[in-house]
């Protein structure tokens, strides 16, 4: 029963990712990244997710976020790390956007690595 009610709360949580995405640079890739957690986490909260479609976001999740880990150490390099939640900052360094969007991902990979341990 917990984890359903987890599952839930995730699915709104990623429900409002969603809903911060239609002013991204890039919203349809990010609308579909969390629909998909928002599909996922519902599936779980009332049957058993398919664990191959699991292990395949993670692993498309894992690899562009390899890919923008670049931007996430700019970012931690950067003197003013406040820099991330300022909405201007994002047009002046890029690293900024690519930031959020591994953070995004992280979020997601934490989600798929409790959905296949949950499932054990």
């Amino acid at each position: 029963m917990l984890s359903k009610i987890i599952n839930i709360i995730l699915a709104l949580l990623f429900v409002s990712f969603v809903a911060v995405q239609f002013d991204d640079p890039d919203p349809v890739l990010w609308i579909l990244i969390y629909a998909n957690m928002v599909m996922i986490c519902a599936w779980a909260a009332f049957r058993t997710p398919n664990p191959y479609w699991i292990w395949i976001n993670a692993a498309g999740y894992f690899i562009y976020a390899i890919i923008l880990f670049p931007g996430a150490i700019d970012w931690f390099k950067s003197p003013d790390r406040s820099l991330l939640f300022d909405d201007l900052a994002k047009m002046q360094y890029p690293y900024i956007e690519e930031t959020r969007e591994f953070l995004g991902l992280v979020i997601s990979l934490v989600v798929l690595a409790w959905q296949v341990w949950r499932k054990k």
